[in-house]
């Protein structure tokens, strides 16, 4: 059971960097209605807060809809993205920090079938296809923004211990999408698993 040893709060009260790095590998559990689904996180962002122009944080700013962000490390912040797609993120840091690790992808350990289901997949899932993006991966699942602010170090959905990426695993580059963000653009704040085929698209 030592793989699903649940990590503590201070595993996440560190910089979004390090955080996103040292996710990779570990099992991204969600209990839901007497099934256990179990994710093994392969991708992650990292986003740094009011310096990061790529941030919700960005300058400092605080909506109705980010102040998930400010709590202390461990905590989730759950968003809507094309007003149709959730998007998991780990707070990070301490209170105010406004930082967060965007968990982009995982590879399916347990109850593939439900998520398949959650997923409206009628055909036999492709690489990628269960949880290959952060939308995907929230739809597989069942994660809404009812789950915005809860803690990720206790209850129905949980990061455990999970198996460890070593560094010469690990892929390191730009994050997806954010082309408006000047500068920010090109840091290399995405990490992935090398040769995992369940990561998102495009590969770095």
């Amino acid at each position: 059971m030592g793989r699903f040893r649940t990590l503590p709060q201070s595993f996440y009260r560190r910089p979004a960097e390090l955080v996103a790095r040292d996710l990779l590998g570990r099992y991204l559990v969600r209990d839901l209605d007497g099934s256990r689904l179990v994710l093994r996180i392969v991708e992650t962002e990292a986003y740094l807060g009011a310096e990061d122009r790529a941030s919700h944080a960005w300058g400092g700013r605080r909506t109705r809809r980010t102040s998930a962000l400010f709590r202390d490390g461990g905590f989730a912040y759950v968003y809507l993205i094309y007003g149709m797609y959730h998007c998991l993120n780990a707070v990070t840091g301490d209170e105010e920090d406004g930082a967060a690790v965007l968990i982009r992808a995982g590879e399916a350990l347990e109850g593939a079938a439900l998520m398949k289901t959650h997923r409206s997949l009628i055909r036999e899932p492709r690489p990628g296809d269960l949880a290959g993006g952060p939308g995907k991966l929230c739809q597989a699942l069942a994660i809404d923004g009812g789950l915005n602010r809860t803690p990720l170090f206790e209850g129905s959905l949980r990061v455990t211990t999970g198996r460890e990426v070593a560094d010469s695993g690990v892929s390191i580059g730009p994050r997806v999408g954010i082309d408006y963000a000047g500068e920010a653009a090109a840091w290399p704040l995405r990490f992935c698993e090398l040769g995992n085929r369940e990561v998102s698209r495009p590969r770095p």
